[in-house]
This record gives structure tokens, C-alpha cells and sequence, in this order.
């Protein structure tokens, strides 16, 4: 019987091991999977590599995560807001790294990992600093530029309901990077708010299909 349902946080992440690139979904606090990346703390996991869409608010989440020593590099497409300061500390210190991926051609990169695509082009980021020694080539008379499918070892998602199967559903654009996330990562752990039996999500609001997830747990 498929079972992907794990009693706690601390046994969905109790293998991530040091260096692991980690997908982490969420844009701001919507999505974020803030009861898995307190877990990934916990768990002591270093010298990871860390995609997300930005790099944490407050010093909670993402940020969290970075104040505790345990991030080597961030590739995010917004790294600076209002409250940013502690990976604004980190950086200006040299603690951490920083890739800057244009939001669109993040997801395009990971939506890349999960789909099999080997490399893309894109126009976005052209003639700027970000294209500097990527290959450039021009189709149909418009320049683009090389981009590379980025891959996880883990992905941490928030959903809304999931199954023993792992099918998820999600609430609104709490959504955002979630999907994509799942199907590029080795193991996707989603945290949910609601278990339910098989049969009961609507097969036409499930966007992330089980076959994309390997453990589910829920969460207050």
C-alpha cells in the first residue's frame, strides 16, 4: 500500500544531508513552508544551496535558516526588501553567496529540471551583467541568452490538502513555486494543513500529482 504520510516534520527531512541544493516554494509568506524549514534547522543540515524566490523576511523562514549559519549560497530572484537584513548582513560580511536569476527564468529553470528540457533560451537578461559568460545566440532576429535547468536534492512545499498518495492542492497563490519545485527535486517533502482520504480531492483541482511527491505531513 502507498503510504507517503510521515508523523513528523523531524522524519520527512531526518536524511537531507550537507551540501544539498534545497528548493524551498513560497513567494514572501504566501506558501511558505515555514514548519519545514524550522525542521531543516533542527535537523543541522550545512553548507546548503538554497533556491527560492527570495532570500526570507524577518528572521523567520528563509531567513531563519540563513541566521543559523547553515546556507552557502541563495540563487532567489529578489535577495533585498524591507526587512532582508539578515541576508543584506550575511552578504555584505562574504558569508554567502548570491546567484540573481530574473524571476521568470527561475521558474523556467527549474520548470526545466522537472520536464527533461537539457537548456533553454531566453531573452530575459540579454545585455546585461547576468549574461556575462553564458552563450548568447541570435534566433529569428531577436539575441538571447543559455540558461541551465537548475535541480534540487530536496524541495519544501506548503499545501492546502493532501492524500496518502501525496496529490496536493493548494490555496491561491500560496501555490506560486510549489509545483514546479516538486517535479524538479529528487525528494519533495510537502507540508499540509489538511490530510484527507483517497477519493476526496477533485482529481481536477489536484495540480500537483503524486507521482511528483515523496513525503507529506501535516501541520498546525
Amino acid at each position: 500500500m502507498v503510504n507517503k504520510i510521515f508523523e513528523s516534520v523531524a522524519a520527512t527531512l531526518a536524511d537531507v544531508k550537507d551540501g544539498s541544493t534545497v528548493l524551498i516554494g513560497g513567494f514572501g509568506n504566501a506558501g511558505m513552508p515555514h514548519a519545514l524549514v524550522d525542521g531543516l534547522i533542527e535537523q543541522g543540515a550545512r553548507d546548503l544551496v538554497v533556491v527560492s524566490n527570495n532570500a526570507g523576511n524577518g528572521e523567520t523562514g528563509i531567513a531563519a535558516l540563513l541566521k543559523a549559519g547553515r546556507v552557502r549560497k541563495v540563487v532567489c530572484s529578489f535577495p533585498r526588501q524591507a526587512d532582508s537584513y539578515v541576508f543584506d548582513e550575511l552578504y555584505r560580511a562574504g558569508k554567502v553567496e548570491l546567484e540573481l536569476v530574473p524571476q521568470g527564468n527561475l521558474a523556467e529553470r527549474i520548470r526545466a529540471a522537472g520536464a527533461g528540457v537539457g537548456a533553454f533560451f531566453t531573452p530575459t537578461g540579454y545585455g546585461t551583467r547576468l549574461a556575462e559568460g553564458k552563450e548568447t545566440r541570435e534566433i529569428n532576429g531577436r539575441n538571447y541568452v543559455l540558461e541551465y535547468p537548475i535541480y534540487g536534492d530536496v524541495a519544501l512545499i506548503g499545501a492546502l490538502r493532501g492524500d496518502r498518495w501525496g496529490n496536493l492542492t493548494y490555496r491561491m497563490t500560496a501555490r506560486n513555486f510549489g509545483p514546479i519545485m516538486a517535479s524538479a527535486a529528487k525528494v519533495a517533502v510537502a507540508q499540509v494543513n489538511e490530510i484527507v482520504e483517497l477519493g476526496e480531492l477533485d482529481p481536477e483541482a489536484v495540480v500537483t500529482p503524486g507521482i511528483f511527491v515523496q513525503r507529506v505531513v501535516k501541520v498546525a
